[in-house]
């Protein structure tokens, strides 16, 4: 693979996780100036820098480094999401599945939200989002209804609608789907 597509690579995947320059940069000690060079592939970052970004991504520096090349299955394990979710910085833990996989077409994420540390935000963007809950309950507002759900409870909705997630118990585990 070329350099050129490590930046574009890196951007895919944190464009994907709706996720900030800011936030990212934060993430691995270095400025918001420095990740926009690596996505813009001015600068070619260092192994080490990688890893960085890798572990800030909750993805494999092999998935960075392979764009394109990506696999038709890609297997997670329990320990391999134990090890690597990563908090963001409106307060949830995430962690990416399939960031290997190729011409995906939806994202699935685990996120686990815990109460007062997630912080209040209203999302709005492309798309249409699946969530069921694994563990807790919380509240979902979609527009200007407001859904409770419980474990074993799911919803699904437009994402150009407002919307927010908010833990009502000390931890909720869900299933998000963004496609």
């Amino acid at each position: 693979m070329s350099d050129m597509k490590i930046g574009s690579q890196i951007r895919r995947l944190r464009l994907e996780q709706r996720r900030t320059q800011q936030e990212i940069a934060d993430a691995c000690g270095f400025t918001k100036s420095l990740l926009s060079k690596i996505e813009s592939d001015k600068v070619m970052p260092p192994v080490a820098t990688l890893v960085k970004i890798a572990a800030a991504l909750g993805a494999k520096v092999s998935a960075l480094i392979e764009a394109g090349n990506g696999e038709d299955v890609v297997h997670t394990t329990a320990s391999e999401v134990n090890d690597n979710c990563v908090k963001t910085e409106r307060g949830y833990w995430i962690y990416p599945y399939a960031t290997g996989h190729k011409g995906k077409r939806m994202q699935p994420f685990l996120f686990v939200a815990r109460k007062g540390e997630v912080k209040e935000h209203h999302l709005f963007h492309e798309g249409e989002e699946f969530i069921y809950v694994l563990q807790g309950r919380m509240r979902v507002q979609v527009g200007k209804e407001e859904h409770m759900l419980k474990k074993g409870d799911a919803i699904y909705f437009n994402s150009s609608e407002e919307h927010q997630v908010i833990p009502v118990t000390d931890e909720v585990r869900y299933l998000n789907i963004f496609a």
